[in-house]
């Protein structure tokens, strides 16, 4: 998918680039450019999305940050999206390891956002793309300044199984070649979720768009992950954990825990924050997992802490 999805309530600003990059490995990621027209420019920030997202979900966002001076590089990650799909069935979350994210990051970095866009560079992140930034924070040293991580996925919330039950269970699903299963949520993703019971944001209107969106009828959206995702995904968390990762991170870097996030661990997230050495907190009270999508009062104090942030000074 080469084009925006476009609805009523999510027109947003048109991309410099829109395209496709081919990877080694035969997939298509989708990555999108915007440049700033603002004086002084500040950079760009490679803005990085969390599982079951796009391009089209940051708009409100992308138009925040160019109009701060910033230009913009952003793209959806292999298996989602408008990028390639792992299966035919295009609603199953999946991806094998986190080295495949990390190539899609190294091949957008290296093809798009060093040839096409201004120094110096930033990352911005969401929950799984937290995870992933992390997980390539060491070969990042030397070519991003800082990185802003909202709602970082460091650990499982308040689900019904505990983080030792998702790694059993993933490990003996993938082990025994079912690793394409669904494990857990609905097949339909946000889709399925009435608002009332939704645990992502408490804003009625951003979450009726986002569903309008990320509708798996679109062509955009995912169901549940599968068992490797999973198994993948928990494995990444339990890299970046150990004390020898986290000593080769010498990014700055600011976590943004939201104050009553269920999805992913914010015990988790302080524990990450006091252990590393480059790194500091925020706590937004109140606020559910999806910082960038939610009501006006948490949005304005996230930005506020990106603005205090990014781009900081030169050292």
């Amino acid at each position: 998918m080469t084009s925006l999805l476009k609805i009523a309530s999510n027109l947003g600003p048109e991309p410099d680039m829109l395209d496709m990059l081919e990877t080694d490995d035969g997939f298509k990621i989708r990555f999108a450019v915007f440049k700033s027209k603002e004086k002084p420019n500040n950079g760009t920030i490679i803005l990085l999305q969390g599982r079951n997202e796009a391009i089209e979900k940051y708009l409100e966002t992308i138009a925040e940050l160019v109009e701060r001076g910033f230009d913009v590089v952003t793209f959806d990650w292999r298996g989602q999206g408008g990028s390639t799909r792992f299966f035919s069935d295009h609603r199953r979350g999946h991806i094998d390891s986190y080295e495949q994210y990390s190539d899609d990051l190294e091949y957008v970095f290296q093809n798009i956002a060093l040839p096409e866009c201004r120094a110096p560079f930033y990352i911005v992140a969401h929950s799984t793309g937290s995870l992933v930034a992390l997980y390539c924070a060491p070969r990042l040293n030397n070519r991003v300044r800082r990185m802003l991580l909202s709602s970082p996925f460091l650990g499982v919330g308040e689900e019904i199984l505990s983080e030792n039950q998702v790694i059993f269970l993933s490990s003996i699903f993938t082990f025994l070649g079912l690793g394409a299963m669904h494990m857990g949520g609905s097949r339909y993703g946000i889709a399925a979720m009435p608002f009332e019971k939704n645990r992502v944001t408490t804003d009625r209107e951003r979450y009726a768009r986002n569903q309008e969106l990320m509708n798996p009828s679109r062509g955009l959206g995912l169901g549940s992950a599968t068992a490797t995702w999973l198994h993948a995904s928990m494995k990444a968390v339990q890299a970046v954990r150990q004390s020898e990762h986290m000593a080769q991170i010498h990014i700055p870097v600011l976590l943004i825990n939201a104050g009553a996030d269920r999805v992913v661990s914010r015990a988790a997230v302080e524990d990450y924050a006091h252990r590393i050495r480059s790194g500091s907190l925020i706590t937004i009270d109140g606020a559910r997992h999806e910082l960038m999508q939610e009501a006006d009062t948490y949005r304005e104090q996230f930005f506020a802490a990106l603005d205090a942030f990014i781009p900081g000074s030169p050292d």
